[in-house]
């Protein structure tokens, strides 16, 4: 196994990275296959590290690859594969900015072959006796949010943090994304809609094979739930009636894909606010450029009508599955660079009629049926509120992009007024849906090809913390 390495390049270092955890991995499936487990010490993740050395005021508009002292940042890293194009942009930002050495070289910690792809079964060597041990399992003591959450044992060692995540916090998203949209995670795209309907994900499917077929379109392919990529060329002679779009897997994904990663992927994620924060957990790890809640709510006002659109500028939040983690006493903001792309997408879709858009705060609730509550209780939980709308996962999914410091929105749709005798019934509300669904999905996909032309635009600093926080974005 190779040394610590100087890299005088970024690209160097990126290779570096990779040829690092590509070398362990086969290395793992060899030793595995061979029964030659002693050489299994050497499977180790690769090491990044940064040496600031010298502080230096930068322009204040940065809203990252900025640090608060010189010294040692550093990260082990899982995947690099996945994450190259970020790497390399944050290398390149915080390289600009300070002068800095980069190192890379192999860790010692060891991979565990569970988070291998396609590596043989470990069962039969953690049975053979004294080099049992060499085989690590993952162990859920290396998964954890500390770097995330601020932890101050994380950011006062001679190391400080370069990025978020561990190497098995990384690993066990990525095996998560999996488990639930049920494809490979190298699809996911770096603009991500998240829905509670299968409706909206065969129209988002729809656009995507139009787009497929047109002329100078940037996007390359479709990944759907069953595992398919359809490329350009085979979109041109298929029909949409034609997929199997059917998955049983729990939250069924799918990826329009561009050359460099920054197309589109929606997620049909369930109902709930759990639900939200599971897959947002996991597809932290990739950092994404934005992800926006295209769902339904419940309007809270009679001037509404079916089918008016909600955008949420503030959050109230009754979904408590975040409380621990960020406390209620701190503001969610709204980010303007996606209200303002979500404006323009409803004005493009809808023309500039804007009765049925109105912006409001969006309270997210863990009770399903909190409207069956008597008129008194709903008129004591409500009284002091503004909300506009009622929901489940905006809150949680707004919430979850503040925490990891990635760029969030919602658009949401009115299906029924509860509080003013209009509850929510399965023929109207079929019949809403299906006036209703290529409208929505498109104002939604418009703001994210909107904000994927000059992600520069998303690279708000009000997301950066004021105590706690990392270099890379």
């Amino acid at each position: 196994m190779v040394g610590r390495m100087q890299a005088t390049m970024i690209d160097d270092a990126i290779a570096q990275l990779i040829d690092i955890y590509n070398t362990s991995t086969q290395l793992a499936k060899d030793t595995l296959e061979n029964e030659n487990y002693a050489a299994y010490s050497h499977v180790v993740y690769p090491k990044l590290t940064v040496e600031v050395l010298e502080w230096k005021p930068i322009d204040r508009t940065e809203p990252f690859g900025y640090v608060d002292k010189a010294g040692r940042y550093s990260a082990i890293l899982s995947k690099p594969h996945i994450i190259k194009r970020y790497l390399k942009e944050q290398l390149e930002r915080l390289t600009s900015n300070y002068p800095c050495d980069i190192y890379v070289e192999p860790s010692d910690i060891r991979i565990p072959p569970e988070y291998i792809r396609d590596a043989p079964s470990a069962t039969e060597a953690r049975r053979a006796g004294d080099v049992a041990d060499i085989i690590p399992r993952p162990t859920l003591d290396e998964v954890h949010d500390a770097i995330i959450d601020g932890d101050w044992d994380a950011f006062n060692g001679d190391e400080l943090p370069l990025f978020h995540f561990g190497p098995q916090r990384f690993d066990i998203a990525c095996a998560r994304i999996e488990h639930y949209t049920g494809i490979n995670v190298e699809h996911v795209q770096k603009y991500i809609l998240f829905t509670n309907y299968a409706m909206h994900t065969t129209e988002f499917v729809h656009f995507a094979m139009s787009e497929l077929t047109a002329e100078n379109s940037r996007y390359i392919g479709l990944a759907l739930p069953n595992g398919q990529v359809i490329h350009r060329d085979a979109a041109a002679t298929m029909g949409v009636d034609a997929l199997d779009l059917a998955s049983r897997f729990q939250m069924p994904r799918y990826d329009l894909i561009t050359e460099n990663g920054d197309g589109i992927t929606i997620i049909n994620i369930g109902v709930g606010p759990s639900n939200a924060k599971t897959i947002t957990d996991c597809l932290s790890v990739l950092r994404p450029e934005a992800w926006v809640m295209i769902g339904h709510c419940a309007g809270m006002d009679a001037r509404m009508r079916i089918g008016d659109l909600i955008l949420g500028n503030a959050y109230q939040r009754e979904d408590h599955i975040l409380d621990k983690r960020i406390h209620l006493g701190n503001p969610i903001p709204a980010i303007p660079e996606v209200q303002k792309a979500l404006e323009a997408s409803v004005d493009e879709i809808y023309g500039t009629d804007n009765d049925l858009m109105r912006t409001g705060t969006v309270l997210s609730t863990d009770d399903r049926n909190w409207e069956w509550r008597t008129p008194q209780d709903l008129w004591n939980w409500l009284k002091g509120s503004t909300a506009v709308a009622v929901d489940m996962e905006s809150a949680t999914l707004a919430t979850n992009g503040y925490r990891y410091r990635i760029p969030y929105g919602t658009l949401l749709s009115v299906s029924d007024l509860p509080l003013h005798a209009v509850p929510k019934l399965p023929a109207q509300a079929q019949a809403f849906y299906s006036n209703s669904k290529e409208a929505h999905v498109m104002c939604a996909v418009r703001a994210m090809e909107y904000l994927a032309v000059d992600p520069q635009r998303l690279r708000t600093r009000k997301l950066r913390r004021t105590l706690g926080e990392v270099p890379f974005r």
